[in-house]
């Protein structure tokens, strides 16, 4: 139904005039949904949420605390906020208000923060499925279809799958390859697809179908890069065992095996008359090969470093190659010579090819971004932001206006190659997020980054409170003291440090820890600080004075998570050793360790009461133990095969361990989704269109802090009367 609904978009955007008053909130709307359209695709209701989360803080007067002006500043126009003429915000608090006289008992998750990119910019469409990084993309010979390919160290996807360009269906999802798929390509004829992988192997797929036709086997290491000749008849493929090979598409036969590279090879291509092929290596070199002799012609050397991604131009007279040195490059084909060396790129160019006319360059790059450049002046024409990753994959459409983008994000994302608008900055943190948490009075949150800050916001506006620097490298926890006063923060670089929070200022460095500190709480009384590391010991502190009070050894692994007992008395761990251990804070001796965890533990605490501990596992369990006897009472998996509880996730365990339920509600990660259930009966009562594997709860119970990526999410349950869900509204 809804990508029924994005083609009556499309129809209407087709026929209304431009100079129309409406268009532009028309096309805008097109655009949130579209963000959205493989969640709202599961759960239709989630229509009007994902629109105001979207919409209403595109141009809503609260916006303009949250965002820094564009590189380069705002448009004569000013920001959208501030524009005249008709408001998205308007229009979305009349269908709010329409909304609660329709169905007033439904639950919905409104986000007090805004999204990362507002709308407007180049970005058209994000097509969410895959859950792994998405390695590889391109357009159907005639721009309809959109292949890509997807797989990591951390996933198991390993799929090829097939999307609808216009409305972002997903057509099929190919499974087939045993390990990451790093290359996906269609035929001329757009009736098959292939795809190279980790697995060694080069796989031939019918694109109309879905089904595989054919696995090529003979490369002795991962399969990087594969290509159709222009022909159709013969693959090209590039590979880790140093090799180029040249396979026939309907035999399976190899008719030839190219070698010269004196290390790996990560990308290959065809030249358009599918005479020569050209291919990258980690030899730093571009090498030019005779398709049909399998005899080198000519090695260009400039790059300093790994050359990622090699292509022809159209009319085959030039090549552009990527590189780890951060530049892209043209070259004459024929001659060898660089024509042009296109630096701008903060990262590793991961991927790089020519427009269809050949007058423009589009590259991916580690630094996050995708850009478009003037291929014969050099000029960046545009760069395109939005992927919260590496982007490992580019390619043009057919009809050159617009761009695929495959990132580490998990998303394929569609540009407008001839826009190019720049986002304006959503203020925050620079690097990925790993640990939140709320003030005991739920007014502040406070939450730890990768970019070695911590940083203290406004629970009720999202707004940024202070920006907390010291630590010099990665902050992996944080919290509140009891009294709210006082924030902790454990960092790699070996430290614990206590920060007063009015002032923003550090008032001790804990040292003493041998690895990085993953975890760290003070006690109920404020005064004393616990903390877990990579080292395998936790570690008592006085916090006041910034001594060591004791160390206690017992883990065999890394300590990832320790939190006091509400008396103060006990201290309770979790580690990679897959155990929970209870310590004795007076005398440092350990009182039980508790084992049931098949994989690491990510997060352990005490219950209200001090007589039950929860903890969370790596194995998709959460177990609730009887303090003193270290028995394990209960074991906890969310409904369905994909959940699982999301990593210090906290929420009342009374509302698990059977006792009165005064915070009934619960926050699970369901794969590429967050889902808030009724802790009682498992039932769906509102999801959020993002995993958010870091999540703490309001002292209220309604309300959420979370992070995916660098992104800090703030979201609220929200019912049209003000009252709480009884029953499913998801």
């Amino acid at each position: 139904m809804i990508f029924d609904l994005i083609h009556d978009f499309s129809e209407a955007l087709d026929a209304m005039p431009t100079e129309h008053p409406r268009r532009r909130i028309l096309a805008l709307l097109d655009e949130a949904i579209r963000r959205d359209v493989h969640f709202i695709d599961r759960h239709p209701t989630t229509l009007f949420q994902c629109l105001w989360n979207s919409c209403w803080w595109y141009d809503c007067a609260e916006a303009a605390a949250h965002y820094d002006p564009p590189r380069g500043g705002w448009s004569a126009e000013g920001p959208p906020w501030a524009r005249p003429g008709p408001k998205l915000a308007t229009l979305l608090e009349a269908w709010r208000a329409t909304k609660r006289n329709m169905s007033p008992r439904s639950s919905w998750l409104r986000s007090l923060r805004p999204p990362t990119d507002h709308l407007g910019t180049a970005q058209c469409a994000i097509l969410r499925g895959h859950e792994g990084a998405v390695t590889s993309v391109a357009f159907a010979p005639d721009g309809r279809r959109i292949v890509s390919g997807a797989g990591d160290y951390l996933s198991c996807d390993e799929t090829v799958r097939v999307w609808d360009a216009a409305t972002g269906a997903e057509l099929f999802c190919l499974r087939g390859h045993e390990s990451t798929v790093t290359s996906v390509s269609f035929a001329p004829d757009g009736r098959r697809i292939v795809s190279g992988s980790w697995d060694k192997t080069v796989r031939v797929w019918d694109a109309e179908r879905g089904t595989e036709l054919a696995c090529r086997r003979g490369h002795e290491g991962a399969v990087t890069s594969v290509a159709f000749a222009p022909d159709g008849r013969r693959i090209v493929s590039g590979s880790w065992d140093k090799t180029v090979r040249v396979w026939d598409a309907e035999l399976g036969t190899e008719l030839a095996c190219l070698r010269g590279h004196e290390k790996e090879v990560w990308s290959v291509a065809f030249a358009p008359d599918g005479r020569q092929i050209v291919s990258g290596s980690d030899d730093s070199t571009v090498r030019v090969w005779d398709a049909d002799r399998g005899t080198e012609l000519a090695c260009f050397r400039g790059h300093e470093q790994i050359v990622l991604s090699v292509a022809f131009a159209p009319d085959g007279r030039r090549i552009v190659s990527g590189s780890w040195d951060k530049t892209v490059r043209v070259w004459d084909a024929e001659r060898g010579t660089e024509l042009a060396c296109h630096p701008g790129h903060e990262g590793a160019v991961r991927s790089v090819a020519f427009a269809p006319d050949g007058r423009r360059i589009v590259s991916g790059s580690d630094d996050k971004t995708v850009r478009v450049w003037d291929a014969e002046r050099g000029t960046e024409l545009a760069c395109l932001r939005g992927h919260e990753q590496i982007v490992w994959s580019v390619a043009f459409a057919p009809d050159g206006r617009r761009v695929v983008s495959g990132s580490g994000d998990k998303t394929v994302r569609v540009w407008d190659a001839e826009r190019g608008t720049e986002p304006a900055c959503l203020r925050g943190h620079q690097l990925q997020v790993g640990s939140v948490a709320f003030a005991p009075d739920g007014r502040r949150i406070v939450s730890g980054s990768v970019d070695g800050t911590a940083r203290v916001w406004d629970a009720a506006r999202g707004t940024e409170l202070a920006c907390l620097r010291g630590h010099a490298d990665w902050v992996l926890s944080v919290s509140f003291a009891p009294d709210g006063r006082r924030i902790v923060s454990g960092s790699e670089d070996r430290t614990v440090r206590v920060w007063d929070v009015e002032r923003g200022t550090e008032l001790a460095c804990l040292r003493g820890h041998g690895g990085g500190v993953h975890s760290a709480a003070f006690a109920p009384d404020s005064r004393r600080v616990v903390s877990g590391s990579v080292d395998g010991t936790v570690r008592i502190w006085d916090a006041e004075r910034g001594t060591e009070l004791a160390f206690l050894r017992g883990h065999k692994e890394r300590v990832l998570s320790v939190s006091f007992a509400p008396d103060g008395g006990r201290i309770v761990s979790g580690s990679r050793d897959r155990t929970v251990r209870v310590w004795d804070v007076e005398r440092g001796t350990e009182l039980a360790c508790l084992r049931g965890h098949e994989r690491a533990v990510m997060s352990v605490a005490f219950a209200p009461d001090g007589q039950r501990i929860i903890s969370w596992s790596d194995d998709a369990t959460a177990r609730v133990w009887d303090a003193g006897s270290g028995r394990c009472i209960e074991v906890i998996e969310g409904t369905g095969g994909q959940r699982r509880f999301a990593p210090h996730t906290h929420f009342d365990l009374t509302a698990i361990a059977g006792g009165k339920q005064a915070f009934p509600l619960r926050a699970l990660v369901s794969g590429l989704e967050t889902v808030i259930e009724l802790a009682e009966t498992g039932e769906a009562v509102a999801g959020f269109p993002e995993a958010l594997l870091t999540i703490a709860n309001h002292p209220n119970g309604w309300t959420w802090a979370g992070a995916a990526g660098r992104l800090l999410y703030l979201i609220t349950l929200e019912t049209d009367e003000g009252d709480r869900p009884e029953s499913s509204s998801l």
